[in-house]
Order: C-alpha cells, then sequence, then structure tokens
C-alpha cells in the first residue's frame, strides 16, 4: 500500500484521503495510519505546490549551479552540502555524477542578486574549487507537470 500512496500523492498531494482510500480498496483510517507512519518515518518530507511564476507578476530568477569541490577526510561531500543548503536561498542540493561534485538551485528576485550569492557566499566556502551557473530561462516541463502547452487552434475545420 505505500508505494502506491507515495505513487499517487507524488504527482497529486491535495488529493482526498477519501478519494485516496477508495482508490486503494482500503479505509480511510488505514490511509491516514500509513501517511502519518511515512511522514514519522521521514519517508514522506514535505507537500508542495507548484506556481508557473511566469504567469504572476513577481519577479523571480531560478539557477542551477554546479559546484566542485574538495571531499574532507571521513565525511565526504556530506559538510560542505550541509553548509551550502542552509543558506536559505538554496531550494535544493544534490551529490552528481560527471565533471561537478554537487548540483545546487537556489531562487533569487534577479540574475545580479543570484550572481552576488554565487561570488560572495558559495565560492568564498573553502572547499569549493569551482562554480558554473545555469540560469533557467524558461521551464516547460517540471515535476512531471506541463507548464508551457502548445496553442491548439480549436476552431471547426470547414472542408467544401
Amino acid at each position: 500500500m505505500r508505494e502506491k500512496i507515495l505513487s499517487i500523492i507524488e504527482k497529486n498531494s491535495r488529493i482526498d484521503v477519501k478519494e485516496l482510500a477508495v482508490i486503494l480498496g482500503v479505509e480511510e483510517i488505514d490511509v491516514i495510519n500509513e501517511m502519518a507512519d511515512m511522514e514519522k518515518e521521514g519517508i514522506i518530507c514535505g507537500y508542495h505546490t507548484m506556481i508557473d511564476w511566469e504567469k504572476t507578476s513577481i519577479e523571480k530568477v531560478t539557477a542551477l549551479i554546479e559546484v566542485r569541490v574538495t571531499p574532507q577526510r571521513g565525511q565526504g561531500f556530506d559538510n560542505i552540502a550541509e553548509r551550502i543548503y542552509k543558506y536559505p536561498e538554496v531550494n535544493s542540493v544534490y551529490l552528481i555524477s560527471g565533471g561537478f561534485d554537487l548540483l545546487v538551485t537556489l531562487e533569487g528576485k534577479s540574475l545580479k542578486e543570484v550572481s552576488a550569492f554565487v561570488s560572495d557566499k558559495l565560492s568564498t566556502l573553502e572547499t569549493v574549487l569551482s562554480t558554473a551557473t545555469h540560469f533557467i530561462l524558461k521551464k516547460y516541463k517540471d515535476h512531471g507537470t506541463i507548464l508551457s502547452k502548445k496553442y491548439e487552434d480549436e476552431r471547426e475545420k470547414i472542408t467544401p
């Protein structure tokens, strides 16, 4: 039941518990208890709302920053990752494969604000060797949701 609950709420965290119980064919209390257990165990870590900021008047810039670091003896990348994710600007930190070690995502009000964070805070950490910043210009799909749908002409075709 856990896997089914997780796969459903990952796509729609606002699904009603009653509806979820019907889909799973179990009692509502069983779903409530299972979700509470998964929250306590840290399996369910939070519930989030996806917003298409381009459709609002709020200015936001999202950046993906690749970071190359020197891992610390006996602790690998964990300490530097923790130092980075404690900054309030940072949305996520991932250990990645390839030419860089960490991928950091963050949001700011402007390109200048994000650049200042990278140069003043991130690049100055003693174990950071280099960074590469990529700004997201447009989101087409995010967390499985298509944000930028193609315009489709819905007019009826009339042929002679």
